[in-house]
């Protein structure tokens, strides 16, 4: 006989189930797929009816309502996009119209420009950090840096000018070159550098002067399209966890301090874990005046592919 006094549970109210609202019915679990006889869309709708799916949806269903109204979309992404081989899906979304400006870090913009000249990137840090031989490529260093001198003073961006030496210089694999797409595709492309960050930044010809002086200019580029936002745009973050959240951050603000009611759009982050910076950033402080923000955590090369089949597939 224990000496701690139980509470009496015979007297305990129960109710039916059946008066119960219940969050799981079975019109919401997921059905099973045959891809020899359903459709992509039958994928789409056999999905469970949940949480992340329900937002992906959304989501891609916003992109196409953007679209539709002539709304900027904005993909903002980290060098992992292009490492993860992702270029042809976001070159077919800009193609379609559903990627209205890309804005990427400098790193991104040296995997573009690798896989542009030479087919190939991303080298094993480990193996070279020993020797001192990590990032050193001669041609990388030589293509990045004298195409920043030679625009230094000419009032283009840095994207807009590795787009037009890519063109110049013919390389090899440029239609799978995110730059010169943008470029050639009129859509907005910009690069946006932090001075120590990169492979190039080693290389005995940089130019500290031209790396600001072009980074600079686009970012005044990013603020007007962000001054465009207003009332159905969309920007999506896509693995790049400082950089480009806090210069969306900062562009939203000029925006807004110019006068431009930058609100009522829609903002996402795609992750492999959510960090503070891009979650308060992108997600939470631009719309909680109006709009609203999604987070998606999963791997690039599967989350992205999936949205642009949704995306165009809800169009």
């Amino acid at each position: 006989m224990s000496k701690y006094k139980k509470i009496d549970l015979s007297k305990v109210k129960t109710y039916s189930i059946k008066q119960r609202k219940s969050k799981v019915e079975l019109n919401l679990l997921a059905k099973t797929f045959d891809p020899e006889k359903d459709s992509f869309g039958d994928y789409i709708n056999s999905l469970p009816k949940f949480l992340a799916v329900n937002d992906l949806k959304e989501f891609a269903q916003l992109i196409v309502k953007a679209r539709k109204k002539n709304k900027p979309i904005i993909f903002m992404i980290g060098a992992h996009v292009i490492k993860v081989g992702l270029s042809p899906i976001l070159i077919d979304l800009m193609k379609n119209n559903f990627i209205t400006a890309i804005a990427m870090n400098s790193a991104g913009a040296i995997h573009d420009s690798e896989l542009a000249f030479f087919g190939k990137t991303s080298e094993d840090v480990a193996a070279g950090i020993t020797d001192g031989s990590f990032g050193m490529a001669r041609e990388t260093g030589e293509f990045i840096n004298s195409t920043l001198s030679k625009y230094e003073h000419s009032n283009l961006g840095y994207g807009e000018a590795l787009a037009i030496e890519i063109k110049l210089r013919k390389a090899k694999n440029k239609n799978l070159s995110l730059i010169y797409n943008a470029f050639e595709l009129d859509k907005v492309i910009t690069v946006h550098a932090a001075i120590g960050t990169d492979i190039t930044h080693q290389h005995p010809d940089v130019n500290g002067a031209a790396i600001g002086e072009l980074s600079m200019n686009d970012f005044k580029i990013f603020c007007n399209e962000v001054s465009k936002l207003r009332n159905g745009g969309v920007v999506a973050n896509i693995g790049s966890n400082v950089i480009l959240p806090e210069v969306f951050l900062k562009a939203l603000t000029v925006a807004r301090n110019l006068g431009h009611k930058v609100f009522n759009f829609t903002t996402a982050n795609f992750d492999f874990i959510q960090h503070y910076r891009p979650r308060v950033n992108v997600v939470q402080r631009p719309t909680q005046d109006g709009g609203k923000g999604f987070m998606f955590t999963g791997h690039h090369e599967l989350m992205i592919p999936l949205l642009a089949a949704m995306v165009k597939y809800y169009a």
